[in-house]
C-alpha cells in the first residue's frame, strides 16, 4: 500500500499546538530564531520544509526529544513579515514524512526525510469502502453538533474517492488534541488511518452528545427563571392595583425616622437611606427584601453614640479588683494606670492588653472585674478553634444567610461602643482555605486603624477606638508577631501555695458552701487541710482542680449533714482522705545530708515549678555517655556541652585525664515517662558528673538551675518564680541561679526570700564552689 521514496535533506521546523496533514492549506505565525532561520533556507532552495508538531507547546527551545518524528513535507506557499520580527507563513502539505538523522540542530534544525507519499490509484474493497461512508457520517453528525464546518466542506469530502486524502481532509477539519492527529498522522496505511479516525470520531460523538444535553439542561433552567420574573412582575402590578404598597410604604418611612435618630455618620446616613428607598423598588415577595431589612436592622441596632461613664474613682476601682481577685498585681495597676491617665487625657484610646500565662489563674475572670471597676458593659468572645475569617469581618452581603462578624455581633450584645471586650483563647485560633481570622484581627487590635473598622457585612466603617481590648493566652508561641506586636503582653505566672491558699479561703470556699446550701458554721476545715489539698490532690498553676476538691469535700459534708442529721462537720488533715482519697500527688522533702553524684536540679512545667533529682553514676569501659529518663535533643546537647567543659578542666578539678577512654557515664533523671527538655539543667548535670569522677559529694540543701557553655559560663534560663517557690515547697535552703536572673528575685514573694539563700553566678567555678563539699570522699557517706 505505501510506496518508499527518496530521502531529503530538508530544514524542520517544530509547530507548537498545530498539525499539519497533506492537502491541507494552512498559515500560521513564526516568532522563533531557529523557525526563522528554517524558513530563509528553505526560500533559499527549493521552498519545501518538514513540519512537525511539538510535544508540549511551552517548550520555547524544543530539542529532538520535544518534537514528533513524523510530520508533513510542505511547500511555502506566501511570506508575510509582521511588527515584532514575525513572519506569517502559508504552506501546503504535500505528503507524509519520517525524519531518520538529524543532520544539524544550530542555527535551524535540518533532517534527512524519508517521504512517505500515498499512492495514487489504491483498490477501493469493500472494507475501505465501509468504513469511509461510516467516517463520512460520523463526521456530518460531527458537523451538525458543532458547527465548526460548512456545508461546502461536507460536498468536498463526500466527492473524495481516495481513501488516503478522504482520512486526511476529514482530520484536518476536526477539532482534535494534538497526540489524537499524531496518531492518524503516522497512520500510513489507508486502511489503518481511517480505523483510527474513525475510532477518535466516535469518541468525540459521545461527548459532544453529553455536552449537547447539558446545555439544553441550562437553558431550561434559565427560561423557568425568567418565566417566575415575568410572573413576578405581574404579581407587582396586581399588588399595586390593589393598594398592598401602602404597607411597605409605611415600614420605609418607618426606617428613614430610625435612620435620621441614629445619628449616625454623614456617609452611612446615605448609605443606609438609599436602601431604605430600595425596598420600594422591590417587590415584597423577593428574596432581596429581607436582606435589606436585616441590613438596616443591624445598622440601627449598634451602639453608635451609646456610652457608658466611666468610673474614674482609683480607690473604688482598686476595691473591686482586690475584692474579685487575689494577686494579679501586674493587670491591677494597668487597670488603675489607664483610669490614672483618663482623669488627665479625656480622649485616650482603650488599652489593647495580652494576659499570659497557665490556665486557671484567673485571667478570663478579671476581665469582667475589670468592667465593674470602670463601670462599662462586659462582652466576651471566644477565639479557640476559630479558622475563619469571616467570623470576625463577616459574610458578604452577595452570600445567601450572610450576617456579620462575630466582633459587630458583639458590640451589639454590649449596648455601648465603649464596653470591655474580652478576646478569649486568642493563641487557639487556626487558618485554612477559608481565610486567616489572625490577619483579621490585626486591624481589630491596631488602634490606630480599629477606629474605622469596616465588616463585610455592613460595608460601613464602626468605631472600635474606645473599647477596651483584653486578650487572653496560655502561650504566645502561636499568636503572629504582626499580630502579637499590636497588644500589651502582661505575663501572668502560676499561685504560689500561700496564694492558693489566701484565695481558697477567701473566695472559692465561701463560693462552694454557698452553691451547696452549706453555712460557715456547718463545715469546719482548718487551713492546713486546705494546704494538704493544695499540695496532694492538685498540682497545677491555677486554682480549678483546687475549687473542685473543695467541692468535692463540701458535696459528701452535705451529704453527712442530711443523712446524719449533723448540724457541723469536721474536716482535718487526719480525715481528708475519707473525702478526697487517697493522695494523688507528692512532694519530696530533701534530707539533711550529702551525696556523691546526686544534684538537686529545678524545673519550669505549664503547672508550675519542680524539683529534678540528677543522678550520675560512673563504671568502668570505654567512654561512654548514657542518658536516660525520656530527655530532649537540647536537654541531651547540654549534657555533652558539660562533659567538654569538664574535659577541657580535668587537672583543675582534680579528676583523671583519660576518664573518658576508661569509664562509661550514666546520667539519670527519675520519673522516666514524663518527657524532660530544655537547657536548664546544664549546670545541675555538670555538677552531678563532676561529683561522681572526683568522688567529691554535693549538700542536698542546695538546689540549682542555667544553662551551661563549652567554657563554663553560666547563661540565664526562664521561670526563675516557679522554679524557686518549688525549691521552698521541697524544703531547699540555697538555690544557685545565673547572675543574670539576679532581676527575676523581685518577683519572688517576700516570707519565700526569707527562708532562702541566692546565690549567683556566672561562671561554673562558681557553682562548684557552693554545691561541692570539699574535704568529704566517701561515696556512701551520707552526711
Amino acid at each position: 500500500m505505501v510506496e518508499m521514496k527518496n530521502v531529503q535533506v530538508l530544514p524542520l521546523l517544530p509547530l507548537r499546538g498545530i498539525s499539519v496533514f497533506p492537502y491541507m492549506m494552512l498559515h500560521f505565525d513564526v516568532g522563533r530564531d531557529k523557525s526563522i532561520n528554517a524558513l530563509d533556507e528553505s526560500m533559499v532552495k527549493d521552498q519545501l520544509i518538514f513540519l512537525v508538531s511539538q510535544k508540549d507547546a511551552s517548550t520555547d527551545d524544543p530539542d529532538s526529544g520535544d518534537f514528533y518524528h513524523v510530520g508533513t513535507v510542505s511547500r511555502i506557499k506566501q511570506l508575510l513579515k509582521l511588527p515584532g520580527d514575525t513572519i506569517r507563513v502559508l504552506v501546503e502539505g504535500l505528503h507524509r514524512g519520517r525524519i531518520i538523522e538529524i543532520v544539524k540542530d544550530d542555527p535551524f534544525f535540518e533532517v534527512k526525510v524519508e517521504e512517505m507519499p500515498d499512492e495514487d490509484n489504491i483498490e477501493k474493497d469493500t472494507e475501505i469502502e465501509a468504513l469511509m461512508r461510516s467516517v463520512f457520517d460520523s463526521f456530518e453528525e460531527y458537523v451538525k453538533l458543532t458547527n465548526r464546518a460548512t456545508v461546502d466542506t461536507l460536498v468536498t469530502v463526500s466527492n473524495i474517492e481516495e481513501p488516503s486524502r478522504f482520512a486526511d481532509i476529514v482530520a484536518s477539519n476536526l477539532t482534535l488534541k494534538i497526540a489524537q492527529k499524531q496518531q492518524i498522522l503516522e497512520a500510513f496505511d489507508p486502511l489503518k488511518r481511517l480505523e483510527r479516525l474513525h475510532t477518535i470520531l466516535a469518541r468525540e460523538l459521545d461527548i459532544l452528545r453529553v455536552e449537547k444535553k447539558i446545555n439544553l439542561r441550562v437553558k431550561r433552567q434559565i427560561d423557568k427563571m425568567q418565566r417566575e420574573y415575568y410572573l413576578k412582575e405581574q404579581l407587582k402590578a396586581i399588588q399595586k392595583e390593589l393598594g398592598e404598597e401602602e404597607g411597605v410604604l409605611s415600614e420605609v418611612e418607618e426606617y428613614k425616622e430610625k435612620i435620621k435618630k441614629a445619628g449616625l455618620p454623614k456617609d452611612t446616613e446615605e448609605k443606609m437611606m438609599k436602601e431604605a428607598e430600595r425596598l420600594l423598588k422591590l417587590s415584597p415577595g423577593s428574596p432581596e427584601t429581607g436582606v435589606i431589612r436585616g441590613y438596616l436592622d443591624w445598622i440601627l441596632d449598634l451602639p453608635w453614640n451609646t456610652e457608658t461613664e466611666d468610673n474614674l474613682d482609683l480607690k473604688y476601682a482598686r476595691e473591686v479588683l482586690e475584692e474579685d481577685h487575689y494577686g494579679l498585681k501586674k493587670v491591677k495597676e494597668r487597670v488603675l494606670e489607664y483610669l490614672a491617665i483618663r482623669q488627665l487625657a479625656k480622649g485616650m484610646k482603650g488599652p489593647i492588653l495580652c494576659l499570659v500565662g497557665p490556665p486557671g489563674v484567673g485571667k478570663t475572670s478579671i476581665g469582667r472585674s475589670i468592667a465593674r471597676a470602670l463601670n462599662r458593659n462586659f462582652v466576651r468572645m471566644s477565639l479557640g478553634g476559630v479558622r475563619d475569617e469571616a467570623e470576625i469581618r463577616g459574610h458578604r452581603r452577595t452570600y445567601v444567610g450572610a450576617i456579620p462578624g462575630r466582633i459587630i455581633y458583639s458590640m451589639r450584645q454590649a449596648g455601648s461602643k465603649n464596653p470591655v471586650f474580652l478576646l478569649d483563647e486568642i493563641d487557639k485560633m487556626s487558618h485554612d482555605f477559608r481565610g486567616d481570622p489572625a490577619s483579621a484581627m490585626l486591624e481589630v487590635l491596631d488602634a490606630e486603624q480599629n477606629n474605622t473598622f469596616r465588616d463585610h457585612f455592613l460595608e460601613v466603617p464602626f468605631d472600635l477606638s474606645k473599647v477596651v481590648f483584653i486578650t487572653t493566652a496560655n502561650s504566645v508561641d502561636s499568636i503572629p508577631r504582626p499580630l502579637l506586636d499590636r497588644m500589651e503582653v502582661i505575663y501572668i505566672s502560676g499561685y504560689t501555695e500561700e496564694e492558693k491558699l489566701n484565695i481558697a479561703i477567701k473566695y472559692l470556699l465561701p463560693k462552694q458552701l454557698k452553691e451547696h446550701g452549706l453555712t460557715e458554721d456547718s463545715i469546719i476545715i482548718s487551713e492546713d487541710t486546705v494546704r494538704d489539698i493544695i499540695n496532694y490532690y492538685t498540682r497545677e498553676a491555677g486554682v480549678r482542680n483546687l475549687e473542685r476538691k473543695l467541692a468535692d469535700v463540701c458535696r459528701k459534708a452535705a451529704k453527712h449533714v442530711v443523712e446524719e442529721n449533723r448540724t457541723r462537720v469536721r474536716i482535718t488533715q487526719g480525715n481528708l482522705a475519707k473525702y478526697l482519697g487517697i493522695p494523688q500527688y507528692r512532694y519530696e522533702k530533701v534530707n539533711e545530708g550529702v551525696e556523691i553524684g546526686m544534684v538537686t536540679g529545678l524545673a519550669w512545667t505549664p503547672v508550675g515549678g519542680d524539683t529534678l533529682s540528677i543522678e550520675v553514676t560512673t563504671m568502668k569501659g570505654d567512654g561512654k555517655l548514657v542518658l536516660t529518663g525520656q530527655l530532649g535533643d537540647v536537654m541531651k546537647e547540654s549534657a555533652r556541652a558539660g562533659i567538654s567543659y569538664i574535659r577541657s578542666r580535668t587537672e583543675g578539678l582534680g579528676i583523671d585525664a583519660d576518664f573518658y577512654q576508661n569509664l562509661d557515664i550514666h546520667i539519670h533523671i527519675p520519673e522516666g515517662a514524663i518527657p524532660k527538655d530544655g537547657p536548664s539543667a546544664g549546670i545541675t548535670m555538670a555538677t552531678a558528673v563532676i561529683s561522681a569522677l572526683s568522688k567529691v559529694p554535693v549538700s542536698k540543701s542546695v538546689a540549682m538551675t542555667g544553662e551551661i557553655t563549652l567554657r563554663g559560663r553560666v547563661l540565664p534560663v526562664g521561670g526563675i518564680k516557679e522554679k524557686v517557690l518549688a525549691a521552698s515547697r521541697a524544703g531547699i535552703s540555697k538555690v544557685i541561679l545565673p547572675a543574670d536572673n539576679g532581676k527575676d528575685l523581685e518577683e519572688i514573694p517576700a516570707n519565700v526570700k526569707r527562708k532562702m539563700e541566692f546565690i549567683l553566678v556566672d561562671h561554673m567555678d562558681q557553682v562548684l564552689e557552693h554545691a561541692l563539699v570539699k574535704g568529704e570522699k566517701d561515696e556512701d557517706k551520707k552526711g
